[in-house]
């Protein structure tokens, strides 16, 4: 619903840069929980994961993207084609890097894409908890000499930092518009979606470095329990690409899996406000990420973007 303040103001805001720099972090941080999945791991978020954050004088629909990074694979580009999609569809563009970097190839690599883009780009300079506050204005003139940022806001995401000075600088940039979403949704995204990302993170966390990647998760049934009314049953299957990753998910004795299953479930139970009774599987899915067919079975479709 529309608000009768004619001064009311909406937009949609795309958070783009290399991987591993935080931005589902704060994705996160902005709409108050969780709904984006987090790792130290680079190229975690595979789709646009859309976050709302609602005020009294705006509704800001932030789109976190795939960390941009050249393509090694067929979900490789699909991920960059998602990411560069939302430069066409969005008001504010933020590009989000890590304090404790300097400007790499791949951040030149995604300001390369940005070139002769319409809207608004701003420098979030994000994890300054991590470098001494006397080195941001360094920091932030060697990005400025390789692009030319409409704004330059230091942050740290994870402990909130100035967050809300950036929320102010991007409502100024947006421009009058209705209210998208009602005022207590955050996502638009399905439960099952959600669901599906964070057994993927407790995967992530859990597994050894040549598993993340090859990782996928198909929700299978989400159903009240038959013989419990107060309990919701999850089933998901977890998808590798070879037989030795397999084992790997699974550990000793089921002991990974079920340390997986246990974790995702308090996340699962917070995100549903219900007791959650969840199984997993593993199946083997031999180069998913090379087979389009596969992707569009695992929800990675790029005829939607």
């Amino acid at each position: 619903m529309q608000p009768e303040n004619k001064g009311y103001k909406s937009g949609f805001i795309s958070i783009i840069g290399r991987p591993n720099v935080g931005k589902s972090t704060f994705l996160n941080r902005v709409v108050g929980q969780k709904i984006a999945i987090m790792s130290d791991k680079p190229q975690t978020t595979r789709n646009k994961v859309q976050g709302v954050v609602t005020n009294d004088s705006s509704q800001m629909v932030f789109i976190d993207t795939p960390g941009i990074n050249e393509p090694r694979h067929k979900l490789g580009d699909f991920m960059l084609k998602v990411a560069k999609n939302t430069f066409r569809e969005v008001d504010v563009l933020l590009f989000v890097v890590s304090a404790a970097d300097r400007v790499g190839k791949q951040d030149r690599y995604v300001l390369e894409m940005l070139k002769g883009v319409d809207v608004p780009v701003f420098l979030v300079l994000n994890k300054i908890d991590q470098v001494h506050p006397d080195e941001l204005p360094k920091i932030i003139e060697s990005y400025r000499q390789e692009f030319d940022f409409a704004e330059a806001i230091p942050i740290s995401a994870l402990q909130g930092n100035n967050v809300e000075n950036l929320l102010k600088k991007i409502e100024e940039r947006l421009p009058e518009g209705p209210q998208y979403y009602p005022a207590d949704q955050v996502t638009d995204h399905p439960e099952r979606f959600i669901i599906s990302e964070l057994i993927r993170e407790k995967a992530l966390h859990l597994t050894r470095e040549e598993i993340p990647h090859s990782i996928a998760v198909v929700i299978e049934k989400i159903a009240p329990d038959s013989d419990n009314e107060n309990m919701i049953r999850v089933q998901a299957t977890i998808m590798v690409e070879r037989d030795s990753q397999k084992g790997i998910v699974i550990g000793k004795k089921g002991a990974l899996l079920k340390e997986i299953g246990s974790r995702a479930r308090a996340d699962i139970q917070n995100l549903l406000g219900s007791k959650v009774y969840l199984e997993l599987w593993v199946k083997v899915q031999k180069d998913w990420r090379n087979k389009s067919m596969h992707l569009r079975d695992f929800g990675f479709r790029d005829d939607e973007y």
